[in-house]
């Protein structure tokens, strides 16, 4: 008792907080006008008294749910036979402070003046008074509502409407329980939606609450995901703008009395084409269509799962009469309000000013809700109410297996068991979230946060030939069945109001494969670049591009893979052949002179152009056209070690004959000298030793470099990534550059030695030819160079041929094409 008055008095002082605000109680109207008359309550005595909390001005069904539940319960004989259950019911307005007094109420079980509903035949007295304490309240509906009454009154309940997140977090709210689906399970549902239909830029709207703010937010978390982004978001009272111009497709987290002010003004501003997302606050909110049918027309909305039929239900609504409806402040109202009359002695009378409830005719006595449409007895949509019946049930379930507990065998300290006329509200709790029964056919259960598991209808607004609504349901989610296969859509059948929209920007629908984000901004904020080199993307609007193997790259359009292009200087391509024709004349002219001189050995011109070491170069030089051969084709480790050195021997072997030819040139004219035996020491056997001396030096180069580095087959892709270039890598570069090095000073000293000998006094002086043939050897290497470092892939291997043959043909030409002349 301590307990509950230390609440009633920080009650007091919250409620006092609250009232203070201007204006506040009086946009409560009646409802708070009848709350303090006591007049808004129910109430039947049982063994066990459920509380339950209700708006009931805004909706009579609920609340008749749970009487006819608690009655069909009593019936049964197969749960509970032993005890009998009653219900305490009161309004909640849908108003936080109201909702507070009333659950204080509840739990502290507190007697009113005249607190017996139509539906109750016991009468108040003093024993009345400990049985109208509820140990559990069914309620309240809004999320707001149920987080103030449980965090502020810790009161164990269970809500059958109020969805928000928040509430899962049984650290926060551990004695709550619920039989609606969390709202995380309807944001999943509504993010794969719109990414189903490919709405990527989407406008979010919702009510100043808990419930929409935690829905926002979650909304916004898993729609990155989806690649789906919010173009704009207001919160109630939404203030259109022209960014509702900028996404036709609106998710809106708002309430149905929200959606009425929120409509009326697009509907002034004349705003058509709208796709509305409905959250489950209002996608079955049939009052709307009256007055907006042709704003709401194609709304797409998930639903709470609907039973088909509950048993009963429909005559358990519709047996209301004038006689038992006169002390119930609501049910008078909802009387008068469905059949445009006033009840004599009604105490809304003394709520009521207006003329128009005052020119009202009498009620006849004889209406009958069965012989009217009204929303109050259409059970086609029992979605909520449904929630109603189920909570019921779960109280039931949970008693029944309280009573079915065995003595030292129970779930509490050293095995005992709840004594079911004395039990407490923690002890109920507990066997609430372990309750597991069926309902109508459908398995109820709980997960560790006391949610039960989601199931939403997908409900289509469609107009019918009349004019009237039909709810249209075109899918489901099943939050139970495996991921990729919780969203059922059959959109053959769904009405819309305008076509499928992507992300919409001011330059207008994009769409494109690959895109990138632009950095700091939403995910649907992007512009459409090609992938970066080297990658692809083969999905619409995807986020990533993948790379390509080693040995592919992509195509123009870059969404496929492709093989890279295999380069090489190959004997079937005009470069090549060229190349390889003028190598073989090359040779075959060098081959041609021999033939000549061989013919010619015995001739005083042949003779005294000394004869052995004119044939070695003449063999030499048709080797060195030949070595141009092996830089053509697909290269290999084989053909890179022999290429690279047979052209530094060839051409070492070449300028070392032609350095003893100088020298021999000198020399000659030296032993014309009185006394001088120099000839001696430089007959022909000293020169084709000088000749091989010169090249033995190369062919250790070359040794050293094949035995430490050698040059190696390798596929190049850093020039061009697109192709593959195959190439002979060096290996060495000190290698390659030692092997022209020592041809460059094979080259200088015959060019030193030519230039002194070329005006010595000789018909047969070959010097100043050599001289000649040394100057366009040094302008081929010294030009080869830079071209050969700067060019590329088939081009560098072109290049080198080039200087191959242009200084072979240049020594060709120099030395031998003179000879013609003398011959002459």
């Amino acid at each position: 008792l301590s307990l509950h008055m230390l609440q009633l008095l920080i009650l007091l002082v919250f409620l006092s907080l609250i009232w203070s605000k201007p204006g506040s109680a009086a946009a409560l109207n009646n409802c708070v006008f009848l709350v303090e008359e006591e007049k808004n309550s129910l109430y039947e005595d049982g063994d066990v008294v459920i509380g339950g909390l209700f708006p009931l001005h805004y909706s009579l069904v609920w609340y008749r749910t749970m009487t006819f539940a608690i009655g069909e319960i009593n019936q049964r004989s197969d749960l509970l036979p032993q005890l009998k259950l009653g219900f305490h019911i009161r309004d909640s307005c849908d108003d936080i402070p109201v909702s507070l007094r009333a659950s204080l109420l509840l739990v502290n079980g507190q007697p009113e003046r005249d607190s017996r509903g139509p539906e109750s035949d016991s009468n108040l007295g003093c024993a009345a008074v400990q049985r109208t304490v509820s140990p559990v309240i069914i309620g309240g509906a809004a999320s707001g509502v149920s987080m103030k009454v449980n965090y502020c009154l810790l009161l164990y309940q269970v809500s059958y409407f109020a969805s928000c997140s928040c509430l899962s977090n049984q650290r926060e709210f551990p004695t709550f329980m619920r039989t609606m689906p969390s709202d995380a399970f309807q944001i999943k549902a509504l993010a794969q939606l719109v990414s189903y239909f490919g709405w990527t830029w989407v406008g979010v709207i919702g009510v100043e609450s808990d419930y929409a703010r935690f829905a926002i937010q979650l909304f916004l978390e898993e729609s990155v995901q989806y690649g789906v982004c919010a173009a704009y978001i207001h919160v109630y009272p939404v203030l259109l703008s022209q960014q509702m111009a900028s996404s036709k497709v609106i998710i809106n987290f708002c309430l149905e009395s929200e959606m009425n002010v929120i409509l009326r003004e697009i509907q002034r501003r004349n705003i058509t084409g709208l796709q509305w997302i409905a959250s489950e606050a209002w996608a079955t909110a049939k009052s709307l269509w009256e007055k907006f049918g042709d704003l709401l027309t194609g709304t797409l909305g998930f639903a709470i799962q609907r039973a088909d039929v509950i048993p009963g239900l429909q005559q358990h609504l519709t047996n209301l009469r004038p006689s038992n409806i006169h002390e119930s402040a609501f049910l008078a109202e909802f009387w008068e309000e469905t059949f445009n009359c006033r009840l004599n002695g009604s105490v809304n009378s003394l709520s009521h000013g207006d003329n128009n409830y005052i020119d009202r005719l009498p009620c006849k006595g004889t209406e009958d809700l069965s012989d009217i449409y009204s929303p109050y007895s259409d059970v086609t949509q029992l979605r909520v109410s449904y929630n109603v019946y189920k909570a019921v049930y779960l109280v039931a379930h949970a008693l029944h297996d309280m009573a079915n507990c065995s003595v030292r065998k129970g779930p509490f300290l050293n095995g005992t068991c709840a004594d079911l006329k004395n039990f407490k509200s923690w002890q109920l709790m507990y066997y609430m979230k372990r309750a597991n029964f069926s309902a109508l056919g459908e398995k109820v259960s709980f997960d560790q946060n006391g949610d039960p598991i989601a199931y939403y209808d997908l409900l289509n607004w469609q107009r019918r030939p009349d004019g009237s609504l039909h709810l249209e349901k075109v899918g489901f989610y099943d939050a139970s069945s495996p991921a990729g296969r919780s969203l059922v859509i059959n959109d053959s059948v769904i009405q819309w109001p305008v076509g499928k929209q992507v992300c919409f920007l001011q330059t207008g629908l994009r769409s494109c494969s690959p895109l990138t984000l632009r950095k700091g901004e939403p995910i649907c904020c992007f512009d459409c670049v090609p992938c970066a080199e080297g990658e692809v993307s083969n999905k619409t609007d995807s986020l990533e591009c993948s790379r390509c193997s080693k040995d592919t790259w992509p195509n123009k359009a870059r969404d496929l893979c492709t093989p890279k292009t295999i380069e090489f200087l190959s004997y079937h391509e005009l470069m090549g052949i060229v190349l390889c024709v003028v190598s073989i004349l090359g040779a075959c002219i060098s081959l041609s002179i021999l033939a000549i001189f061989f013919t010619c050995k015995d001739t005083p011109l042949v003779r005294a152009n000394n004869m052995e070491l004119s044939f070695l170069l003449l063999v030499f030089l048709a080797v060195c056209f030949l070595v141009g051969l092996l830089f053509i084709g697909e290269p290999s480790d084989w053909l890179c070690r022999i290429r690279y050195p047979a052209f530094g021997i060839s051409f070492s072997l070449c300028i070392s004959c032609l350095l003893a030819k100088t020298a021999v040139v000198l020399m000659a004219f030296r032993s014309t000298l009185p006394g001088s035996n120099v000839m001696k020491w430089f007959g022909p056997n000293q020169q084709r030793a000088s000749a091989l001396l010169g090249t033995a030096v190369q062919v250790i180069i070359c040794l050293v470099w094949l035995l430490t580095s050698p040059p190696h087959a390798n596929n190049n892709t850093d020039y061009h990534s697109a192709t593959i270039i195959i190439e002979c890598a060096t290996g060495s570069a000190v290698g390659f550059w030692c092997v022209l090095g020592y041809i460059g000073i094979l080259a200088c000293t015959c060019f030193l030695m030519a230039f002194l000998a070329r005006k010595l006094p000789d018909n047969f002086n070959e010097a100043k030819f050599i001289t000649f043939s040394m100057l366009i050897f040094f302008a081929v290497w010294i030009t080869f160079i830079p071209v050969y470092v700067s060019s590329a892939g088939k081009y560098t291997v072109a290049v080198h041929i080039f200087a191959i043959l242009a200084s072979a043909f240049g020594l060709l030409f120099c030395i031998f094409a003179p000879k013609y002349h003398q011959m002459e």
